[in-house]
């Protein structure tokens, strides 16, 4: 089997093409290790050759794990060959990965992407020109229109390794290249001989990654030292500084040799959009109106006529009737068919029910991030984010996080800041995801039905909670210093791709039916039983059962947040496994097992025990609360620390119960009427409390500088 190594820039099309190239013969896991996605595929249209999708970097200096983990792979010799994916309309970018991509030993495709755009801007590359310089060959491509895609690939698979002394290796000023040779032949056989170049120059920029990885005596170590300075007092500039300066220098030779330059600065039709959409003042109003449309479509209309026939349909009568009647034939016990039918059936079911909303959710997400514009709010919200100590980075994590926690919380990692890091994964499940979408949906059918708003208004909660949390907590003693830099490409905008919204739409889709097919149907069955016998194991009332029991025990803690009786508290407990049982619990504690968020049986039910405040109250809560156990169980691996862990988990729990009483008790006075009491009281000394944590002045706090050997990384990497 010959694998290829496919890599390429951040948004250079390379998950396209990937994608093309594998269609559905692909493997997804976790680097070993590492909770960084990867993926790999056997290659649909040349049998025996398989590609491993990189994860996208700028370089292969390891300044963050993703590009420790491209470097690992290429020099572990596990790759026969290299298809590199160039963004055809930043070339001089794109090529700085290149030259050291050349430099590895491995051989080198060129993949020149996106050349359908650049000839639609009237540009132009020499593919022959461009592969004479680099000395590797060089195709055009496009994974948009899928031309040039397999050419590229059997190229790459037919391109053989060759001897130390036939590679073309990218040539620079011959000071330079005089230093790099002795640093060679000082290391002698002490690295591979066709990475040696590799080797020299990560040596001579100080890496220390490669530093301590190869095994050098005290002399080579004195030798290649000497040699270093010698070299940086000819040129008068730091190591690292030479190699950046000698890598562009070439790069700039090569693209003008190469590309033509007519019309460099005429303006793009991208940046047309982009003065509209990035704009200062209407940046905001246009991304809360696009938010606005894809919680409209996907949960008050299209995706809505999905879940009603999903629930009213297909798990109302279909399967209930056809599991029920086959029970019967088999005559099984009662107490037996209760739970099938009244337990797994419905619970389930009711959560499946939610499946359309979700799918057309993340069409809506996959389309927007498709086209380029989840790119500019990044870049918008880190207007916002800076002036309150935060990098945009932060806000990627935050965007991952409406689909799911557990990837949102992984994705700090591109944080290079630890205590960034750290803030955002304490608040990043702020934000409302997929799974709590249920309760959103519940809450605005049975309470708000006539209000748009509600919808809306949780994205924003869970937002502005994070923009104060982020405040509060930088100006901590623990969590404050410096804020880490925030750099992202603007990728140019294009149609979206059918193929790769329904592929990342559907993935999404997937991993929550095995939610619901693992922990949901778990706890369904659990809650079952518990709300159908008592301590004694006797079939009793709902009124009567062990969740009864156990939800009177804690409903004190939520009266003052006004849904303090048992069934509320289940709900809510429950919700601590998986969001999406929120809706299931109430529907099994309300004597309708077959309830989903859009039942009406349902929500007259909850119409009876609690006002519209309580309502959003309890909304509020969910949202804002300690995410579900597989959330948890991210934050732990991310974190590094059992004692940061718990410390997140109270926070995130603390806020959750603070909000929801300042909304419930200052409500009762605004809005019903009622008289001052002490928790009204209490409300407004807790808000003054949060103001002024946002509000004061910063410790002086002495930065740290933050290098990858201190980050605390997964466990067993």
């Amino acid at each position: 089997m010959t694998e290829i190594a496919l890599i390429g820039n951040p948004n250079s099309g390379k998950t396209s093409l990937f994608n093309l190239l594998t269609g559905t013969n692909q493997y997804v896991g976790n680097w070993p290790g590492v909770t960084v996605e990867r993926k790999s595929g056997q290659v649909k249209k040349l049998k025996g050759v398989s590609v491993q999708d990189l994860p996208g970097i700028y370089s292969l200096s390891p300044y963050s794990p993703e590009e420790k983990i491209a470097r690992d792979y290429l020099l572990s010799n596990q790759s026969d060959a290299i298809l590199n994916v160039v963004d055809a309309t930043n070339l001089e970018r794109n090529l700085y990965l290149t030259t050291q991509l050349i430099e590895t030993g491995i051989p080198v495709t060129l993949a020149l992407n996106m050349s359908d755009i650049l000839k639609r801007r009237g540009k132009a590359i020499s593919s022959e020109k461009l592969a004479y310089q680099l000395g590797v060959p060089v195709l055009a491509t496009s994974a948009l229109k899928n031309t040039g895609v397999d050419k590229a690939v059997k190229k790459a698979s037919q391109t053989t390794k060759a001897s130390v002394d036939q590679i073309q290796y990218p040539t620079y000023d011959a000071k330079f290249e005089a230093a790099l040779a002795q640093i060679i032949d000082v290391l002698g056989q002490t690295v591979p001989a066709d990475s040696s170049r590799f080797y020299a120059i990560k040596l001579f920029e100080r890496d220390r990654l490669v530093q301590e990885e190869v095994n050098l005596s005290s002399f080579q170590e004195k030798e290649i030292d000497e040699i270093i300075k010698i070299t940086e007092e000819v040129f008068t500039e730091d190591s690292e500084s030479i190699v950046i300066n000698q890598r562009y220098a070439f790069i700039e030779r090569v693209s003008q040799m190469a590309q033509s330059q007519e019309d460099d600065f005429k303006m793009t039709l991208s940046d047309k959009i982009d003065r509209v959409v990035t704009n200062r003042i209407l940046a905001l109003p246009i991304f809360a109106a696009v938010m606005m449309m894809v919680y409209y479509l996907s949960i008050q209309t299209v995706g809505t006529m999905g879940t009603d026939w999903v629930n009213d349909v297909l798990f109302g009568q279909y399967v209930p009737d056809v599991v029920r009647g086959l029970l019967e034939t088999l005559k099984v016990e009662d107490w037996l068919q209760a739970l099938i039918v009244d337990g797994i059936v419905a619970g389930v079911g009711t959560v499946l029910g939610f499946l359309p909303q979700i799918f057309v959710l993340f069409i809506c997400l996959g389309i927007l991030e498709d086209i380029g514009y989840m790119s500019r709010i990044a870049f918008v919200m880190d207007r916002i984010f800076r002036r309150f100590g935060l990098s945009g980075k932060s806000f990627i994590p935050m965007l991952i996080s409406t689909g799911c926690g557990v990837p949102g919380i992984m994705a700090s990692r591109t944080i290079e800041n630890e205590r960034d890091r750290r803030i955002t994964i304490m608040t990043t499940t702020f934000m409302p995801c997929s799974a709590k979408l249920s309760i959103i949906a519940l809450i605005a059918g049975a309470f708000f039905p006539d209000n748009p708003w509600i919808a809306p208004s949780t994205y924003f909660m869970g937002m502005l909670a994070i923009i104060l949390s982020g405040i509060a907590l930088k100006k901590t003693c623990f969590l404050g210093g410096y804020t880490s830099p925030f750099i992202m490409e603007l990728p140019s905008y294009h149609l979206p791709k059918i193929n790769a919204v329904l592929r990342y739409a559907f993935d999404k889709a997937k991993s929550f039916v095995k939610r619901a097919g693992t922990i949901i149907f778990s706890l369904t069955v659990i809650i079952w039983f518990m709300s159908s016998y008592n301590f004694m194991l006797q079939a009793v009332p709902t009124e009567n059962s062990i969740l009864a029991d156990l939800g009177r025990l804690l409903a004190w803690v939520f009266i003052p947040l006004g849904f303090g009786n048992w069934e509320a508290t289940v709900a809510a407990i429950t919700g601590l496994a998986a969001k999406e049982t929120v809706v299931a619990t109430f529907g099994i504690l309300y004597h309708n097992p077959n309830a989903t968020e859009t039942s009406h049986s349902l929500w007259l039910s909850l119409q009876r025990d609690y006002t519209a405040l309580a309502a959003y109250s309890f909304l509020t809560f969910n949202l804002l609360c300690a995410p579900c156990f597989a959330a948890i169980g991210a934050i732990r691996r991310e974190m590094g620390n059992l004692k940061w862990t718990l410390l997140a988990i109270g926070f995130q729990t603390g806020i959750a119960y603070l909000v929801s009483l300042v909304i419930y008790q200052l409500g009762l006075v605004l809005f019903y009427g009622e008289e001052f009491s002490i928790w009204t009281a209490l409300a407004l000394l807790l808000s003054a409390l949060v103001i002024y944590f946002i509000a004061r002045k910063p410790r002086r706090i002495k930065d740290e500088v933050i290098t990858l050997e201190n980050l605390p990384l997964a466990q067993g990497q």
